[in-house]
Order: structure tokens, then C-alpha cells, then sequence
């Protein structure tokens, strides 16, 4: 093992680019664990998304538990699995929140072809996200949750609420608090 990779911590909040410079075979085994990691693979995305979302954001976009994705990724590198709080508590609401209405929905953005084609919609969905009036609702629709914008527009100030439906996609709404 040389020097970077003794020195290369894997746990919540190691970014996914970082993690996969050190180690490109983890690669199958995060696609394995959830199928959609696989985006991991379009060069567009590796170098946007997988540079700022972190372990624990993207265990939660893939519906993974964080510490068994810590520990698997832990264990295939051959690296001793010291048991860690991973804090990947994370409310998951049964019923809408009360700011929740599908009336106060002034536009819907349906991502998953930009997300497809290797795109990365946030410089598309910000605009959107910028013009929402209080009450007014942005719905995001892809194929996994959006965790790294979700957690760059909670620290703006905006309330979030997520939908997986059976189908897999994810819809993510957007309104001021």
C-alpha cells in the first residue's frame, strides 16, 4: 500500500472523487451496492458530483445504509473496520410537511435526461430554485435523490421534502422557509 492510500481515511464524509482517485476498483462495488451509482461512470459526473458529494450523501441518494457502505468499502480495500458513529440518522417523513401542497407547485423540472446524458442540472435547476417566491413549490424529478444540491439549498435556507415512488424515481421539492 503507498503512502496517499495509508494515509486516505474512508468514512462518512470522504468525497466520492477523492475516494475513487485512491482507489478506482471501488468503483464496481459501489455500483453493485446500489444501481444508481452506476452515473459513477460518465466522465461528466465523476468530475462534478463525485468532487462534492460524500459518502454519506450519496448512501442516502442510493437508499444504502451508511455504515454498511463504510464497512464494505472498508473491507474490499482490505482496511480494518473500526466501528465508527457514522451519524447517518436521517428523518424520513410518512406524511408531507404542512408547507407541502401540489397546488403551490409552480414548476416541475424533470432532470433525469440531463442526469442521463452525464449532465450535472444544477446550473439548470438553480435559476428555478432562485425564483421561488415564499409558498411557491420546485419539484425535482430524477432517478436518485439529489442529496449534494438537497444539502447546498437546506444551507440557503430552503425547506426540502422528498418522494421516492415505486418506480424509483425520486421527487424533491424545493420551497423558502
Amino acid at each position: 500500500m503507498d503512502k496517499e492510500r495509508a494515509n486516505f481515511s474512508i468514512n462518512p464524509d470522504t468525497k466520492v472523487g477523492a475516494l475513487l482517485d485512491n482507489y478506482p476498483e471501488l468503483e464496481a462495488v459501489l455500483i453493485q451496492m446500489a444501481p444508481a451509482f452506476d452515473k459513477l461512470r460518465n466522465p461528466i459526473l465523476r468530475k462534478t458530483v463525485a468532487k462534492v458529494a460524500s459518502l454519506r450523501q450519496i448512501a442516502q441518494g442510493g437508499n444504502v445504509p451508511l455504515s454498511e457502505l463504510i464497512s464494505k468499502l472498508r473491507k474490499t480495500v482490505g482496511v480494518e473496520d473500526t466501528a465508527t458513529q457514522t451519524g447517518e440518522a436521517e428523518v424520513i417523513l410518512t406524511q408531507p410537511p404542512v408547507w407541502f401542497a401540489s397546488g403551490k407547485i409552480v414548476k416541475s423540472f424533470d432532470a433525469r435526461a440531463l442526469i442521463d446524458a452525464g449532465e450535472n442540472p444544477l446550473p439548470q435547476v438553480m435559476p428555478f430554485i432562485q425564483a421561488l417566491k415564499k409558498g411557491e413549490i420546485l419539484e425535482l424529478i430524477t432517478p436518485f435523490a439529489p442529496v449534494p444540491m438537497i444539502d447546498l439549498m437546506q444551507q440557503k435556507g430552503y425547506q426540502i421534502y422528498k418522494q421516492k415512488l415505486n418506480s424509483g424515481v425520486v421527487k424533491t421539492f424545493f420551497t423558502l422557509a
